[in-house]
């Protein structure tokens, strides 16, 4: 599933090796003919509609993962003078100031941008970044737990704090997890700069459990998940993904008829995910062709089952199981990007002394 293990820019500028995929080849960074791609772990496209690209543009894709999206964009921020490839994709909105204060990108306007639309381009006047996805962070609950113990799933931020949900709800460390991070940022675009403090602590009082990462929290703590309940997680309620439970229908063993998870819509945040030429890349002309692949029709199908995101191009038809078991919310809470950069860094430590200690 998509980028679940994202850690968030609060984290420290810890270095971390790249991991390559696809061409080896030491000249591989400066060839004219090879793209450079630097991401997060979770980059996925088919073969055949790279390989089409490929074929299509002449230029061979080199592709450097480099662990979560937090990590993979400080390491690009420390070495954007002389960088690691042409193009860098996985900077989400929460992150986008830091790139962009430090200078990560050089401006372009990618070919197929009037197909995306305007709500993703937050960059619009000066195109230092494409938008390529968007995804939404929302609280999953567990049909059958709540189906048994006959209660109605939480439809909001407010009812996660009601005493009918104590103890039931798990979620990811704000300063550690980008889910985590964006369900803060969810949380303060609804209470607002005076509220969500006080809201955290009834969330505390209400027995919320904080776990480092998406993976614990939903693989381990979360009783709906198949992982979940092979680890006998006993927490009805996650922090994940609108598109987790499209997910646990297209992996199961033996496909059901209903998604077993369900979304308090609610309660959800919206993620844009972005690609940028990198300044200073050395093949800036394929880096261009690049991200003009990214916003292209083909990609932006091909997309969805692969990294378990939403397409941001208009047109570009979304999987059935998408529509039929995690449609996007219909209206999440936004934030914008002047704001994030404003108050993160200081709503995370403000978060980490009231929840964690």
């Amino acid at each position: 599933m998509h980028h679940k293990t994202f850690v968030a820019a609060a984290v420290g500028l810890g270095l971390v090796t790249l991991s390559a995929c696809g061409s080896t080849d030491t000249k591989g960074a400066t060839d004219s003919r090879t793209v450079t791609l630097v991401s997060h772990d979770s980059w996925a496209v088919s073969k055949d509609v790279l390989k089409a690209f490929e074929k299509q543009s002449g230029y061979k894709v080199r592709v450097l993962k480099d662990g979560d999206a937090g990590q993979a964009v400080n390491k690009a921020i420390l070495t954007k003078d002389n960088p690691q490839g042409d193009v860098f994709f996985g900077v989400d909105n929460t992150l986008l100031s830091r790139a962009l204060d430090n200078g990560l990108f050089q401006p372009y306007e990618a070919k197929g941008l009037g197909t995306v639309g305007a709500e993703y381009q937050l960059d619009r006047d000066k195109h230092r970044v494409t938008p390529v996805d968007h995804g939404d962070i929302c609280v999953n609950y567990d049909k059958a737990w709540f189906s048994e113990h006959r209660l109605t799933p939480p439809k909001s931020f407010a009812d996660l704090a009601k005493p009918a949900y104590k103890n039931l709800l798990v979620t990811e460390n704000a300063a550690t997890s980008s889910p985590g991070l964006g369900f803060l940022l969810g949380s303060a675009a609804r209470f607002g700069d005076e509220g969500w403090q006080g809201y955290w602590k009834k969330l505390k009082a209400n027995g919320v459990k904080v776990v480092d990462g998406w993976e614990q929290a939903y693989y381990q703590e979360f009783s709906g998940s198949s992982e979940g309940r092979k680890a006998g997680g006993d927490r009805p309620l996650v922090v994940s993904y609108a598109s987790s439970p499209p997910a646990e229908v297209i992996y199961a063993k033996k496909r059901p008829g209903t998604a077993p998870t369900g979304v308090s819509y609610g309660t959800c945040f919206r993620q844009i995910e972005f690609a940028g030429l990198l300044s200073n890349a050395k093949n800036t002309k394929g880096g261009k062709a690049f991200i003009d692949f990214l916003v292209s029709k083909r990609f932006q199908e091909d997309m969805p089952l692969n990294m378990f995101v939403y397409p941001v191009a208009k047109g570009a038809a979304v999987p059935a199981d998408f529509t039929k078991y995690g449609p996007a919310a219909k209206d999440p809470e936004t934030m914008a990007p002047g704001r994030i950069a404003a108050n993160r860094d200081q709503w995370v430590r403000s978060w980490t002394s009231l929840v964690l200690k």
